[in-house]
């Protein structure tokens, strides 16, 4: 098992590194620079599922499935209402990146109870990793976990987002209690990446650290902002690793981030 879980890790790396497995698929991507306009004159409703998010999402960031199995039919309304809103050059860049962060953990959530129980998310498929299925409706077009993530949010060059989107396991950054919105997505993924960084899910210490496999995984994202991957990590910990550290990396948990 625990070498299968090493080749499942690996193998996603590989294909969420591959920019042929992705694609934005015609959407009209932003990139983000240092000043966050609010919304556009197209203000989104995210309060649905901010509503759902407070009810089945604990402080901890584990998630309570049951809880929102028993609300499929609101949860669902909220994807479809995702789903016909085509973003477009009129958004901001802050509305466009809220909206997706929101695409990707909605339509994660609704993957999870559609198959709950599940142990893990790679249990879901066995021929197809449920990060490429196309289970994302945006207008006419059908995108995967992977299209909105690396297709989309990484080419608006903002690293926070891998510490606002969940997998919906142990090991990634917990899922907030709160909806992303234009007003609030600056602010909402500076929160994220550090309580992420500051969690139990690294190990820092000034001579020592072991970090999670996100920072492997993404390490081209992260150096596009900083010079090193501690350097970025400093911008947001507590305890400052010493420039000379070698990162090791800590085994990724993909079981389910479930309350039981």
């Amino acid at each position: 098992m625990k070498k299968f879980k090493k080749y499942y890790s690996l193998v996603l790396a590989i294909l969420l590194t591959l920019s042929s497995c992705v694609s934005s698929q015609g959407i009209d991507v932003k990139t983000v620079d240092d000043n966050f306009e609010g919304a556009s004159e197209n203000v989104l409703d995210h309060s649905d599922w901010d509503k759902l998010l407070k009810a089945h999402v604990k402080e901890n960031g584990l998630v309570d499935y049951k809880g929102f199995k028993s609300d499929k039919e609101k949860l669902t309304a909220y994807t479809t209402y995702l789903s016909q809103q085509m973003p477009d050059k009129s958004w901001t860049a802050a509305e466009q990146l809220a909206y997706f962060i929101n695409v990707y953990n909605a339509n994660t959530i609704k993957l999870i109870v559609d198959n709950y129980p599940v142990k893990s998310i790679k249990d879901i498929d066995a021929t197809i990793s449920p990060f490429l299925k196309n289970i994302i409706k945006i207008g006419d077009k059908d995108l995967s976990l992977a299209d909105v993530e690396k297709g989309i949010l990484q080419k608006m060059n903002e690293p926070r987002i891998h510490f606002a989107i969940n997998c919906a396991s142990i090991s990634c950054p917990k899922l907030l209690r709160d909806a992303y919105t234009a007003k609030n997505v600056d602010q909402l993924m500076d929160r994220a990446a550090k309580e992420f960084i500051n969690s139990d899910k690294n190990e820092i210490s000034e001579n020592n650290a072991k970090v999670s496999e996100i920072f492997k995984w993404y390490k081209k994202d992260f150096l596009n902002e900083s010079s090193s991957i501690i350097d970025y990590i400093n911008q947001y910990s507590d305890t400052k690793i010493n420039s000379n550290v070698e990162l090791d990396y800590i085994e990724y948990n993909w079981d389910l981030n479930d309350v039981e």
